[in-house]
């Protein structure tokens, strides 16, 4: 049986790959290991599917600080509106949230899966699931075939790789694709999490004083050994039994990953400001005034509202002061210290969860290897790559998604020309 393309892997890119390829003609099989495609699709944006961002391209871009510029010539060609545009056509209505945010306005994510697989059907591509490959075969520098675990050989004109990458596991992503692009000659660079909770040995995180509280459009950032923000993110972030969380700590921990690795560090340093628009002198003020006008009301009283009561219990106590004190009899110098803590509350972090535990793997097939006008191999005529096998990497919030899906549309809009051609 010979097919014109083979996508392997029924993620987001693999589906619009198996999708595009079909628009154009081709004779398509969709190859994947488990028992239901979409898997990732279904759990993202909290089971909602977040399915793109309706940001301007640039700002885009800069939400995909992994190699996002590689995608410049690839959002020229099919662009987050154009994704936007082709769910409508399928019949999925959606609605801007935050941020740019694009959801169903059904608010399911199921609903945007089973329109792709509707489609699928439409265009007559052969699904295979619960098929394990077991190895990409090439011949004379082209794509031959895909050999199954069970032994069957399918051969193909032009294949796609849509497999993932290690992370979230559960959905299909163990890193399968790596093997068969070194195969072809491709560099994988370095894989590390991104999108992941921080660890820290801090007492206080190990005694679990802070365990489950979460600060709201707090600035977190990430310190150089000279004590310099490297990253700063404004979001919500939470404290966990092992370490932080939360959106502003996520988009953080792929520079903590970095910073360990170029200063050879055993910890890096991230700095909390609960007060972002408040500046530190602004907060010693006001904090005197306060204290002044009602010199005999209890310390914690008097800042009540200031922040969440358990962290402001908490930086009274760092500061060595008293919350049940009487505000007139604390001194300047620990108003200051307590002010300064709002501004910038540092913690000593010690690295990640690991790549399983991952939003998004970061790393992958190197971009410099990849035409950024087809996905297709720059080393192996007939072999394209899609999604997050790709060292392109973003934040949260609908960047990876729209990545996965731009990259599946051109690879497989162009395996089924290369097919074409081939034929």
């Amino acid at each position: 049986m010979e097919y014109d393309v083979i996508v392997i892997g029924g993620g987001p890119s693999g589906l619009m790959a198996a999708i595009a390829a079909g628009e154009k003609g081709a004779k398509v099989l969709l190859i994947d290991k488990g028992e239901k495609l979409g898997r990732k699709l279904a759990i993202s944006g909290g089971g909602r599917c977040n399915v793109t961002n309706r940001l301007p391209v640039e700002e885009i871009i800069k939400h995909l600080p992994g190699n996002g510029k590689f995608l410049y010539s690839a959002f020229s060609i099919f662009s987050n509106e154009d994704i936007i545009a082709f769910f409508e056509k399928l019949g999925i209505a959606l609605k801007e949230e935050d941020h740019g945010r694009m959801f169903p306005v059904s608010n399911k994510a199921q609903s945007v899966v089973d329109a792709l697989l509707e489609q699928l059907e439409k265009l007559q591509v052969r699904v295979f699931k619960n098929s394990p490959v077991a190895e990409v075969i090439y011949e004379n520098g082209q794509t031959a075939a895909v050999l199954l675990k069970d032994d069957q050989k399918i051969a193909a004109k032009a294949i796609v790789i849509a497999v993932g990458g290690k992370s979230v596991p559960h959905t299909g992503s163990t890193g399968d694709g790596y093997a068969w692009a070194k195969k072809a000659g491709h560099t994988i660079t370095e894989l590390f999490p991104t999108e992941v909770p921080v660890t820290s040995n801090e007492p206080f995180i190990k005694n679990k004083a802070l365990q489950g509280l979460a600060l709201r459009d707090i600035e977190v950032s990430v310190l150089n050994p000279k004590g310099k923000p490297i990253i700063s993110h404004r979001m919500d972030m939470l404290f966990t039994h092992f370490g932080i969380s939360g959106p502003a700590v996520l988009r953080c921990s792929q520079f903590v990953v970095k910073a360990m690795k170029k200063w050879k560090l055993k910890e890096v340093t991230m700095s909390l400001d609960a007060l972002p628009d408040k500046r530190e002198e602004e907060i010693f003020q006001e904090i005197v005034r306060l204290v002044k006008s009602e010199p005999k009301k209890s310390i914690k009283n008097t800042l009540k509202g200031l922040l969440p009561e358990r962290y402001l219990l908490f930086l009274l106590e760092q500061n060595g002061i008293d919350p049940s004190e009487q505000g007139g009899m604390i001194s300047n110098e620990k108003i200051r210290s307590f002010s300064k803590s709002c501004k910038q509350f540092l913690i000593n972090v010690n690295g990640t969860l690991p790549l399983e535990k991952a939003f998004v793997t970061g790393g992958g097939v190197s971009v410099k290897e990849i035409e950024p006008q087809t996905m297709g191999s720059k080393l192996m005529d007939g072999l394209y790559f899609c999604g997050e096998i790709l060292d392109v990497h973003g934040y949260t919030g609908g960047y990876n998604i729209t990545s996965a899906l731009v990259t599946g549309r051109l690879a497989g809009t162009n395996a089924a020309l290369t097919a074409k051609n081939r034929a």
